[in-house]
């Protein structure tokens, strides 16, 4: 199952669509030789260019980091700021008879929350072109003075495989947005994904045989 851990926040919603092209692989093998994970795009009012890197480690995993992903609400914000998402897009290249899945997900960040306001972190990520995706979502409340994180882990039978014999892209969609509610307008609240030692966003892959 899709777990969700978080210093201090609550579970808002946790869905997949899990809507495999064709049935899973047998068994989970180690990355095949010749696979290789390439940024194709990176964009969104959450990593405008030049604040998001990707760092990919080897075939199995990659991490995000941000420069300048914060959500916020009060008497500076403008009314777009309470919320911003980052969309990246990945070149998988998959050896012939192997197929790939996003195994786990984390997210870290800071949250600033009034009394009365509440944020929002969600994670949507699918194969180019395929039917199933999976998104998972966390709720913050008020008041929230703290680092967070938010940990998704996926089950074998939970796993959206790329299709064989196809080259797709994988797409990730990170999104924050946070809401004043019953706070004082005057008051300042936000949310960040954003780097520091600890902060992004990391990815996990796994391969199977076709």
């Amino acid at each position: 199952m899709l777990g969700v851990l978080a210093a201090g926040g609550t579970v808002a919603a946790l869905s997949a669509s899990l809507l495999s092209p064709q049935a899973a692989p047998a068994e989970t093998t180690a990355p095949p030789a010749g696979a290789a994970i390439e940024v194709a795009t990176v964009n969104g009012s959450g990593c405008p260019a030049g604040t998001a890197g990707v760092t990919v480690s080897g075939r199995d995993s990659f991490t995000v980091t941000y420069d300048d992903y914060l959500v916020q609400v009060g008497p500076v914000a403008t009314p777009t700021e309470f919320r911003k998402n980052c969309q990246i897009s990945l070149e998988i290249a998959v050896p012939a008879g192997y197929t790939y899945a996003i195994s786990g997900v984390q997210n870290r960040g800071y949250a600033y929350l009034q009394s009365g306001a509440s944020a929002l972190q969600q994670t949507t990520y699918y194969i180019q072109g395929s039917a199933g995706t999976v998104t998972t979502s966390q709720e913050f409340d008020g008041p929230y003075r703290s680092s967070w994180s938010s940990t998704d882990s996926l089950g074998s039978d939970e796993l959206v495989w790329a299709p064989c014999g196809q080259r797709r892209n994988l797409n990730i969609n990170t999104e924050l947005r946070v809401y004043s509610g019953s706070s004082s307008r005057d008051a300042v609240s936000f949310m960040a994904m954003r780097s520091t030692s600890t902060a992004g966003s990391s990815f996990d892959i796994v391969w199977k045989q076709c």
